[in-house]
Parts: C-alpha cells; structure tokens; sequence
C-alpha cells in the first residue's frame, strides 16, 4: 500500500519525498503533483492530480493507504480544492490523511485561517483517520528578503515587536515524515512552530553579525509595507496579504512555546540564525 504526498512537486513536498525515502521503500512512495514533469526529479513514482479536474483525483489515489495532504497554494481556493482531494480519497478508500495545517487555525487572525480550518472539519467530518499538522511560519518566508534588505540597507516588515516561532521547512518536513511513519498519531491534532521566538529587529540585528553591515529593521504600517512589496514586483494582492500576515504577527499569530514540533522530530528545531548563514551562502 503506497503513502502519496499531495503537493510533492513544491518545497515542502520536495522534501518530505527525499526523507521518506530514508524510511520506506522508495516502491511505496506516490508523488501527486497537477504538473508531474516537475516531479520527475523525485526518484518515485509521479501521478497526476490536478485539484481543480476531479477526475485525475480518484486514479491518482489508487492504492494509497496514507495520503499526505500538503496544503494548496493558492489563496482563497484552497477550500474547494481540498475538499475535491478529499472526497476523492473517500472514494479510493484511503485509509488515513496527514493535513499540513496552520498554526492555531481555531484562533488565528490570520486570513489563511478560515481555509485551513474548513479542512480540518472536512477531515473530521470524512470518516476517514486523520492527523493536523498546524505548521508554524517558515523562516525562509523571512530569510527570502535578505537579498533585498541588503541592496537597500535596510529590513522592512510590519510585525512590531511580534515574536515569531519560525521553523525551516526541512523541520516541518521531518514532523511530516516522523507522522507518516509512526504510530500513535491518529486523531491527533499538533501545534508545531520552533522552539525559541525571534523579533524581526533581532533577525535584522542577526543579519548584521554575519554580513558585518549595519542592517536596521524599520516597522513600517500595513498599507506601507504592501506597497513596498508591490513595488518590487509582487501582484497587489498577495503584497497586501503578506503585509496583513506581517500585522498579525505583531499580534501573536506566529508565537507557540509548545514545543511539539521539536518532540515529534527528536531533536531541537534549527536556530533562526543557522537559516541566516544558509541564506547568504552563494547559489
């Protein structure tokens, strides 16, 4: 019986793969992806499935005991998209669904809350076991604007003085994979985020020490930092959505001091400031 992992051909799919290859026969493992050419590079095997045509969904399921659910990318679709994965996993008899969720859906002020958390009440309500990864932030999701902060000298954000639980993806993908592999985790809901909390000054002040430049971070307010992203090239409305993200930041959204995410991967998670020294390594 195969585990499939929904969304296998993005970073976190990615892997997710190359770690369960560690743990299972690489003749179990299913990569689906809506464009399997950019799977190919995985070294398993490679479905089709595409969660807006319902009819890839069913075949691509075929023998799947677990399903991997990463969740879509695409903002204010993923409730519909989800939930056609889903029936179709009812009707390939899949047995269990491991959800990439977000960190405190029930409470969140995030906008990405309300997707997340209509999934999670699908998976409850599907008859089929399930288990809720509530992923924290990625540090990468911040690591991504040091080049930038470096050409114009400086950090810009609107998260205040938030403190930030941010993980790299590689945790998450081991939380995934410890999940996947192991028993005891149905029914299961995880909070998982890392176990210490940074500022975005401190992330400033972190990229300082290591570039031996003076990078501040400027607190700048929502509609400001939207059209600074705007500026350099992101489409409005996800510069507006990530500014937004920023503010809920500043308000608690990204801070967790459960450290769940640390057990369930038996290690601490990756300190911000070694995704710090991986990001300014030349490509």
């Amino acid at each position: 019986m195969f585990i499939a992992i929904a969304g296998a051909s993005g970073q976190l799919g990615h892997l997710v793969v190359q770690k369960l290859k560690g743990h299972t026969p690489t003749a179990n493992l299913v990569a689906l992806a809506r464009t399997p050419a950019k799977a190919t590079d995985l070294g398993v095997g490679v479905r089709e499935a595409d969660y807006d045509r319902p009819a890839t969904l069913a075949p691509a399921l075929a023998g799947v005991h677990t399903l991997l659910l990463i969740s879509a990318s695409e903002l204010g679709q993923r409730e519909h998209q989800h939930r056609n994965l889903i029936e179709a996993a009812k009707q390939a008899a899949v047995q269990r669904i491991v959800y990439t969720s977000l960190l405190h859906a029930d409470s969140s002020p995030l906008n990405l809350a309300g997707e997340h958390l209509a999934t999670e009440h699908m998976l409850h309500e599907s008859g089929i076991a399930w288990t809720i990864l509530r992923n924290g932030w990625y540090t990468e999701n911040y690591t991504a604007a040091i080049p930038g902060a470096l050409a114009a000298g400086v950090l810009v954000g609107s998260a205040g003085n938030g403190r930030i639980a941010a993980a790299p993806r590689l945790d998450y993908a081991e939380a995934a994979v410890a999940v996947l592999t192991t028993d005891g985790h149905t029914g299961k809901c995880y909070e998982l985020a890392a176990d210490s909390t940074w500022t975005l000054t401190e992330l400033a002040a972190e990229i300082s020490r290591q570039t031996g430049r003076d990078i501040p971070y400027r607190n700048l307010p929502e509609a400001d930092y939207a059209a600074t992203l705007a500026q350099h090239g992101l489409p409005a409305e996800l510069a507006r959505a990530i500014a937004s993200w920023d503010v809920g930041a500043a308000h608690g959204a990204l801070d967790d001091d459960s450290h769940t995410l640390s057990r369930l991967i038996g290690r601490p998670t990756t300190p911000m400031a070694q995704v710090v020294t991986a990001a300014l390594k030349p490509a």
